[in-house]
């Protein structure tokens, strides 16, 4: 069955934009009486039958509702971007499809890219959020500068951690994690973070990790976290 985004669903009817309208009636050829799913990406799933097959505005007779239980804990992941976009899109895509909460674009020292338009990865998100069956829909926030972030999640109900190439004293990741708790994992750009930046956020509570014996890439490093962080919770 079709699964469809609208953001706020009330009553027994309800209506796609224009351009979820459009997928449904030009795209997937969708007609009237054809059955639907419908998220809000707040937990709740409906099942729904077409009303109207308008390409504009297609409206939908709500049948069924059942809230699915939110996911036991919270995976935030703040990422230095990179200067090619496309390795940020793959990234959100694959995140949103393993699971996570939050995507946050860090300003680092080193960082490659210090511009980021978040739209167009908010879109991504949606979109892989319908297709791999989810129904929660992951945050994608604004850049942010590192000391910022640090201060925004000071008092974070969780474990923070950041996995780094420095010559310092640095953890097995897989190994501090415990499991169920909620984890908030910096990803660093390609030129890594400074001894001064790796140093501030352990002042801030986050441990320092390694991952595995390899130098990744920032996309790599950060689709291999929270890979490892949903096998470790099941």
């Amino acid at each position: 069955m079709h699964r469809f985004y609208i953001p706020l669903v009330s009553g027994d009817t309800c209506k796609l934009d224009e351009e979820e309208s459009k997928h449904c009636v030009r795209v997937l050829r969708l007609e009237k009486g054809a059955l639907v799913e419908i998220t809000d990406g707040k937990g709740n799933l409906f099942e729904a039958k077409i009303e109207n097959a308008n390409p504009k505005a297609c409206v939908l007779n709500i049948i069924k509702h059942e809230k699915i239980a939110a996911p036991a804990w919270e995976l935030i992941v703040a990422i230095a971007p990179t200067k090619n976009m496309a390795r940020m899109e793959w990234l959100v895509e694959k995140l949103t499809e393993i699971g996570f909460t939050k995507f946050i674009p860090v300003e680092c020292r080193n960082s490659e890219r210090k511009i980021v338009k978040t739209e167009r990865l908010k879109k991504i998100v949606m979109e892989a959020m319908k297709q791999s069956g989810r129904v929660y829909l992951p945050q994608v926030e604004e850049l942010v500068p590192f000391k910022n972030l640090l201060n925004n999640y000071s008092h974070f109900k969780g474990q923070k951690f950041i996995p780094h190439c420095n010559n310092s004293e640095r953890k097995i990741f897989s190994q501090e994690y415990k499991k169920g708790e909620n984890a908030l994992v910096l990803i660093g750009p390609e030129g890594d973070f400074t001894n001064e930046e790796v140093g501030l956020a352990i002042e801030n509570g986050c441990v320092p990790v390694v991952l595995n014996e390899y130098t990744l890439r920032t996309e790599t490093a950060a689709f291999i976290a929270a890979s490892m962080l949903q096998i470790m919770n099941g």
